[in-house]
């Protein structure tokens, strides 16, 4: 994927390269507005009692852990599924029943990408193109931005599996849409063609596009979104902008210095210092008060080696969802 703008098929109204960052509390009229929607199937709620709203313009990610129903919440907002309960609003209109008013002005991305059979990724591109009445020369540009020019004459069949998810998304992409919903875009891609993604992401917003998307790259998340909604058992733990959510954690700092520079009792003993453990040939000093131990190492002169980590967003998932093992 190569880093490029996104051709615009139709001129968009109003640059959005202000402060976008306060979109959903507020300043713009909102893009998806849920309240109180309910999916069951049989004993599981997939979808428990779940409300939020997406501002326009605003990228919003959902998290959570395997079966926390976040593929069940973006269907239920695009109207592939009918709710059993509560409402959704996108765009101002009713998803469900299926509203083709909507369809030209939303781009779909699911987690498993299907295409028509026997056609190449162009004329993938321009099959879905023609359905919203794009030019064929659309595919061409769309190929370029994701980095499949040299693949467009390739049958999907025969892509790799992270061509075949560049390709769902340009199909996802092509007519331009207002509103782009991605189920784990990244999760086949190698850390290149993932960042060059972050890049293609961050143009479609600056273009005042609304992105809702799922991720289990947490790192992902607290670098794109504006704002996220951590699930788990189809109901919203947490949800606010990651820097916020990590800030209300209160998770101490971790500072880790070779253990050959730094036994463990005296480690125990600097000023700020809550703890201290051994791992790995390393001693790893907690603390809530940084700038003090810190200070005390350098006066000792054990700063070689050292390396600090504050909490991320993983903490906060962590915590919320637990630790075990989700097949």
């Amino acid at each position: 994927m190569r880093r490029s703008a996104v051709p615009p098929v139709r001129p968009t109204p109003g640059s959005r390269n202000d402060d976008h960052r306060d979109i959903g509390h507020g300043r713009e009229a909102p893009a998806i507005e849920v309240d109180g929607l309910v999916k069951t199937y049989g004993a599981v709620r997939a979808v428990d009692k779940v409300s939020l709203t997406v501002g326009e313009g605003e990228f919003f990610g959902i998290l959570g852990p395997n079966g926390a129903g976040k593929t069940t919440l973006m269907e239920l907002i695009e109207g592939l599924r009918q709710p059993d309960a509560g409402q959704v609003l996108l765009l101002g209109q009713r998803p469900w029943p299926r509203n083709p008013r909507l369809l030209p002005r939303i781009g779909v991305q699911l987690q498993a990408s299907a295409f028509f059979d026997k056609l190449s990724a162009r004329e993938q591109l321009e099959t879905f193109g023609a359905l919203y009445g794009v030019p064929a020369a659309r595919a061409a540009e769309l190929l370029e931005v994701v980095g499949l020019t040299d693949r467009a004459d390739t049958r999907d069949d025969k892509l790799s599996g992270g061509q075949r998810q560049r390709l769902s998304i340009a199909c996802a992409l092509v007519h331009d849409p207002d509103v782009v919903f991605l189920d784990e875009p990244t999760g086949a891609l190698d850390p290149q063609a993932r960042r060059n993604l972050w890049d293609l992401l961050g143009e479609i917003q600056a273009r005042g596009k609304t992105i809702l998307y799922t991720t289990h790259h947490l790192d992902e998340a607290e670098a794109l979104c504006d704002r996220v909604a951590i699930m788990d058992h189809g109901r919203v733990l947490a949800m606010g902008r990651p820097a916020e959510l990590v800030r209300d954690l209160e998770a101490p700092t971790r500072v880790s210095l070779p253990a050959t520079a730094l036994d463990l009792d005296t480690a125990r003993g600097l000023p700020g210092a809550d703890g201290a453990s051994a791992d790995l040939g390393e001693v790893v000093v907690t603390t809530h008060r940084p700038a003090a131990l810190l200070g005390a190492l350098a006066e000792r002169d054990r700063l070689d080696g050292l390396a600090v980590r504050t909490a991320t967003l993983e903490d906060v998932f962590l915590q919320l969802t637990g630790r075990e093992y989700r097949a």
